[in-house]
């Protein structure tokens, strides 16, 4: 099981750059960095509100399940 993490997808449709967001949003550029480099093992639902509202998407948008394993006949 994976979590794949689209942040820079939504960032790119929102024409923002990661100091931009971090600025608006109050997290540090560093801790947003490892989040869209998917560094993380968890984010905070403050966080990822914060993040959803500025850029106004869903979670789902941000966040993808990714089955890595393979399918059985």
């Amino acid at each position: 099981m994976k979590i794949q993490i689209n942040l820079d997808i939504e960032m790119a449709k929102n024409k923002m750059s990661l100091k931009e967001l971090s600025q608006k949003i109050g997290i540090s550029m560093t801790n947003l960095s490892l989040l869209k480099n998917g560094k993380v093992k968890a984010i905070r639902f403050s966080t990822l509100e914060a993040v959803c509202k500025e850029l106004n998407c869903q979670p789902g948008d941000i966040l993808a399940y990714v089955d890595d394993k393979p399918e059985t006949e």
